[in-house]
């Protein structure tokens, strides 16, 4: 896969050098460009690709391009990429929040076929989860090659678009959401006499290992809550205070929210 990234940015650096390890591409036959140098320095040490000096240098050299700017520049990207492709067969790839397929169609060219994607930012460690959907022009061999890049960097799931406001309310925000379960994990075991770092450790490992299980057995979480709660003992003591705190509709809240404000923000 001869790969272009216009925006060089901790996303589109970690999902390249994802498809760098995982063999989907090699340093040799990436290109990417930025505005800012301090941007294509970092890019190009961790991935060992070259840079060109425009998104029309990076369409002239690629067949499928990893579009990772800001939306408000994605008109603009693909305008320098048509003029640079003039009928060339394209994939591209975009990754920016908010930004549709009809958006992005309307914007390129018949010759780029369009995929609009979402990762989140636990790729930059190589456990993402990301939802992508295929535009009008898209093809069974697009839809793979976007499975590899981003499935190089965690869980790729293909949606249709009309859920892609629900992917990044659940696994786009998600994150967040989980860094203040660590956070409150930890406060409690600092209550309970634990030391703050010792608390922090502990409650990261525990939230890592119990997505482990549910990823690797593939059990339901009900299921697998049930083997960790005996009856009478500490696991259901501390799940009927979760209940009686209203954590689990907080949760279904929090990702409705976010669903609903990604609605709005795709509408402006």
């Amino acid at each position: 896969m001869k790969l272009g990234v216009i925006g060089c940015g901790k996303m589109g650096t970690a999902l390249v050098e994802g498809a760098v390890k995982a063999g989907v591409t090699k340093a040799a036959d990436i290109t990417g460009c930025d505005p800012f140098p301090a941007a294509r320095e970092a890019f190009v040490k961790s991935t060992g690709a070259s840079i060109a000096g425009s998104a029309a240098g990076v369409a002239s050299a690629s067949e499928v391009i990893l579009l990772a700017t800001k939306p408000q520049d994605i008109a603009g990207a693909l305008s320098d990429i048509a003029g640079a492709a003039a009928g060339k067969p394209l994939l591209v790839i975009s990754i920016a929040a908010g930004v549709t397929l009809a958006a992005l169609e309307d914007a390129a060219p018949e010759n780029l076929r369009i995929i609009r994607a979402m990762p989140n930012t636990p790729a930059l460690v190589g456990k993402g989860a990301a939802g992508y959907c295929l535009g009008s022009r898209a093809t069974a061999e697009d839809a793979a090659a976007a499975e590899a890049l981003l499935g190089a960097v965690g869980l790729a799931v293909r949606v249709p678009e009309k859920l892609m406001d629900a992917v990044t309310g659940l696994s786009g925000s998600g994150p967040a959401y989980v860094y203040l379960v660590i956070e409150a994990l930890a406060d409690g075991g600092v209550k309970a006499g634990l030391p703050r770092a010792d608390a922090i450790r502990l409650a990261a490992q525990t939230v890592a290992g119990a997505a482990a299980m549910v990823l690797e057995t593939g059990e339901h979480p009900a299921v697998l809550k049930d083997m960790v709660t005996s009856p009478g003992g500490t696991t259901i003591a501390g799940l009927a205070a979760l209940e009686n705190a209203g954590v689990r509709s907080g949760f279904i809240s929090a990702v409705d929210a976010a669903t609903r404000r990604a609605t709005e923000l795709g509408a402006k």
